[in-house]
C-alpha cells in the first residue's frame, strides 16, 4: 500500500462514533434491548417510504435520490413489539436510564452538557427506520480527547434511536428485523483534526476505552460502527460509514486518500484530452444475435440494452483507483442504484461473451473515436437508461475531480458509493417528544478502564496481563458485582471470566446460552466449595447446553457436587496402596503419576489443592 506525505497533501480528518448503550428499555418506548433471530419473528408488515420536505419547503438531496428507486420495505415483528417500533404510537418519553449514561460520556470527554436537549427528525428513507426519520437529540458540546500525536477536539454528544437490523436485500426491496429498532445509541463526532491514518485509528481506541468504561456500552459485532470523514486540500469531503473494526480504520484513510490523488490525476489527464460525455443511446440492436449470457438474458427477458459515449476516456475508465477498484467501478456503483446488476466498458471489452465485432458496432452506434470509450448497460427496459444516464453522470464529475458523497466501507478496506452527503434540510423538530431538562449534577464520572487496571492489581492481586483482561472485557461489569457485591474471590471470577469461558468457547461450547444468572451462580458455588474448581467447567458446559436449568439443577442432574475431606483420604490412601512398589521405590517422584491417578478416582469431583495436600501427606507417611 502507498504511504502519502499526508502533511503535503493537506489530509484532514474526523470521526464519528454510534455506540449502543446497554440499557434495560429502549429509547422511547418498554420493550427490551435484547437482538432476536428473525426466526422468532411472529409477523411482518410492508412500508413505502417516501421523503417529505423541511420547514423551509426544500427536500435533502440524499433522500431524494434514495426515493428514486421504487422498494417496497418489510419489517419483522417479534412477540415483545410494540406500537411504537411499528410507528402506530406516538413515542414515550426519553428513556432516564440512557440519558444518565451519556451523560457519563460526556464527563469523561470533557464536554459541557446543554441545558435542555430537544428531540429532531432526521429524514431516513432507506426502510432502515419505520417511521422513514430517526429521533436524535444533542446532549453536549465542546470536549476533547488525546492522542499520541495531539489532541482532538469533539464538536458533539448525541442520543439517539438505533435503525432496524437489514436481514435481507431483495430486487424489490429490504426486509429488517424490529428487535434492534430503537436501541438507545450515542454518537460522537469529533472535529476534523486527525492528520494521518494512525492517529485515526488511535482517536477511535480512545473514543471506545472511554465508552466501555462506564460499563453500560454493547459488546460485540455490530454494537459499534465508525464513520470517518476523509478529505485532502485538492479534493473533497468523503464520508465512508460503517466501518466495523477498529484495526481497518488506518486502511480506510490511507485507501481514501489514494483515491482521492487518482481522481485528480484522472480529472488532469481528462483535461488535457478535452473529454466530454455523451447522451445515453438505445444500442438494443446492436446486440440482437449476442452470445453473450449477461446481455443475452436481459434481452430474453425484455430488456434493453443502452451506452453512453465517454469521450476522451479511453483507457481511463479501466484504471484502478483504489485496491482491486477502477473508475468504471465507480459508474457501476451508480447504476446499481438504479437497479442494474452493473456496467460493461470498452476498457474491459472484448469479455464476458460479448465479441470483437460487437465491440466495433458498439463503437459506431455511439459515434465513439479511437480515444474514447463506452459504458453500456443490459437491463430491464425500465432500468437500462436510468443505469446508464447515472454511470454517465459519474463520468462527468470526474471532469470536476473528486465528489462529495457518503462511502460504505468494505470488508477489504476500500469504499463504494452509496449517495449524496446529506444536507441540513433532512433535519427538522420532533413534535410528540417534549424537550428534556438535563442535570449533570446527578452523574458520577466514571472510573476509567486504564484506572481500572491499576486498581485490580493493587486491590486485588490479579497481575497486568489478566488486570487488563477483565478492565477490557466484557464482563467487566459482572466481575466487579461478583468481588464487590458477592465477596467471591478475584482471581476465580476474572480466570472463570476470561480463561475459562474462552477456553470453553474453542471447544465448541455455546457460551452465549449462558446468562449473567448462570455465570453468577456458577462461580458462587465453587467459591462457597460446593463445586471442586476441577468441575467449574463441566457446570458451565452444562448450562451452556441447558440453558434453562439453574446452576444447583445443573450439578444435581450432573453429579457435579464435591466430595468430603474424608472421602478424599480415602480414595487417595487406595491409590496409594494400590501403587505401594511404585511408592516405597520412588518416594515422592511417583507423585505426579499418582495425582492422575487420584483425580481419575475422585472423577473431578475434589479440589485439586486438597487431592494434592492429601496425597503429599500419604506418601510422606510411607516414606
Amino acid at each position: 500500500m502507498t504511504e502519502y506525505d499526508y502533511d503535503e497533501l493537506g489530509l484532514v480528518a474526523g470521526l464519528e462514533i454510534h455506540q449502543q448503550l446497554d440499557t434495560a428499555t429502549k429509547l422511547f418506548c418498554s420493550c427490551p434491548t435484547e437482538l432476536r433471530e428473525p426466526e422468532e419473528s411472529v409477523r411482518s408488515f410492508e412500508r413505502y417510504l417516501h421523503p417529505t420536505k423541511s420547514e423551509l419547503g426544500e427536500i435533502d438531496e440524499a433522500a431524494l435520490e434514495e426515493s428514486q428507486v421504487e422498494r417496497v420495505f418489510e419489517y419483522l415483528a417479534y412477540d415483545s413489539t410494540c406500537l411504537v417500533e411499528e410507528d402506530d404510537e406516538p413515542p414515550a418519553r426519553v428513556d432516564s436510564e440512557a440519558l444518565s449514561v451519556v451523560l457519563e460520556i460526556a464527563q469523561l470527554m470533557d464536554m459541557t452538557p446543554v441545558d435542555v436537549a430537544h428531540v429532531m427528525r432526521k429524514l431516513v428513507v432507506d426502510g432502515s427506520n419505520t417511521s422513514g426519520f430517526q429521533r436524535s437529540m444533542e446532549i453536549a458540546t465542546d470536549g476533547e480527547i488525546e492522542t499520541s500525536e495531539g489532541a482532538v477536539r469533539v464538536a458533539d454528544l448525541m442520543l439517539e434511536e438505533e435503525s432496524a437490523q437489514r436481514v435481507e436485500e431483495r430486487e424489490d426491496g429490504v426486509t429488517y428485523s424490529l428487535d434492534r429498532l430503537g436501541i438507545p445509541l450515542v454518537e460522537i463526532g469529533t472535529k476534523p483534526d486527525i492528520s494521518s491514518p494512525e492517529q485515526a485509528r488511535e482517536a477511535a481506541e480512545r473514543i471506545g476505552m472511554l465508552l466501555r468504561s462506564t460499563g453500560h456500552v454493547k459488546r460485540g459485532l455490530g454494537t459499534i460502527r465508525q464513520d470517518v470523514n476523509i478529505s485532502i486540500a485538492a479534493g473533497a469531503r468523503v464520508e465512508v460509514k460503517g466501518v466495523q473494526s477498529l484495526d481497518d480504520i488506518d486502511d480506510i484513510v490511507r485507501n481514501e486518500v489514494g483515491r482521492q490523488v487518482a481522481l485528480l490525476d484522472v480529472k488532469d489527464r481528462l483535461g488535457e484530452r478535452d473529454a466530454s460525455v455523451g447522451e445515453p443511446v438505445d444500442v438494443t440492436g446492436t446486440f440482437a444475435d449476442t452470445d453473450s449470457g449477461v446481455v443475452r438474458g436481459a434481452l430474453d427477458d425484455g430488456g434493453e440494452v443502452w451506452a453512453v459515449r465517454l469521450e476522451g476516456f479511453d483507457g481511463v475508465v479501466g484504471e484502478e483507483i483504489q485496491p482491486d477498484r477502477r473508475l468504471g467501478t465507480e459508474l457501476s456503483d451508480h447504476a446499481k442504484r438504479h437497479g442494474a446488476g452493473g456496467i460493461f466498458h470498452t476498457d474491459e471489452l472484448p469479455a464476458y461473451g460479448v465479441t470483437d465485432e460487437e465491440v466495433a458496432a458498439l463503437r459506431e452506434t455511439v459515434d465513439a473515436g479511437e480515444e474514447d470509450a463506452v459504458a453500456m448497460v443490459a437491463a430491464d427496459a425500465d432500468v437500462a437508461e436510468a443505469a446508464v444516464e447515472a454511470a454517465g453522470e459519474r463520468a462527468e464529475v470526474a471532469l470536476e475531480g473528486v465528489p462529495e458523497e457518503t462511502r460504505g466501507a468494505n470488508d477489504d478496506g476500500t469504499t463504494r458509493y452509496l449517495r449524496p452527503l446529506p444536507g441540513a434540510a433532512r433535519m427538522y423538530p420532533e413534535t410528540d417528544v417534549p424537550p428534556v431538562h438535563l442535570d449533570p449534577s446527578d452523574v458520577d464520572e466514571p472510573e476509567l478502564l486504564t484506572a481500572k487496571v491499576d486498581r485490580y492489581q493493587d486491590e486485588y492481586g490479579l497481575d497486568a496481563g489478566v488486570a487488563e483482561q477483565v478492565a477490557y472485557g466484557e464482563y467487566m461489569p459482572l466481575f466487579e458485582s461478583l468481588v464487590d457485591d458477592d465477596g467471591v474471590d478475584a482471581t476465580l471470577a476474572a480466570t472463570t471470566l476470561e480463561s475459562t469461558l474462552t477456553a470453553l468457547r474453542r471447544d465448541g461450547v455455546e457460551t452465549d446460552e449462558l446468562t449473567e444468572t448462570h455465570l453468577r451462580d456458577a462461580v458462587a458455588l465453587v467459591d462457597a466449595g460446593d463445586v471442586p474448581n476441577e468441575g467449574l467447567e463441566d457446570l458451565l458446559s452444562a448450562l451452556a447446553a441447558n440453558p434453562e436449568w439453574s446452576a444447583e439443577q445443573a450439578v444435581e442432574e450432573e453429579d457435579l457436587g464435591g466430595v468430603a475431606e474424608d472421602e478424599v483420604r480415602e480414595a487417595v490412601v487406595e491409590v496409594v496402596e494400590r501403587n505401594s512398589d511404585q511408592v516405597d521405590e520412588q518416594g515422592m517422584g511417583a507423585f505426579s503419576a499418582l495425582m492422575g491417578e487420584c483425580m481419575g478416582a475422585l472423577r473431578g469431583k475434589a479440589d485439586g489443592d486438597l487431592v494434592s495436600e492429601v496425597l503429599r501427606e500419604e506418601i510422606q507417611a510411607r516414606a
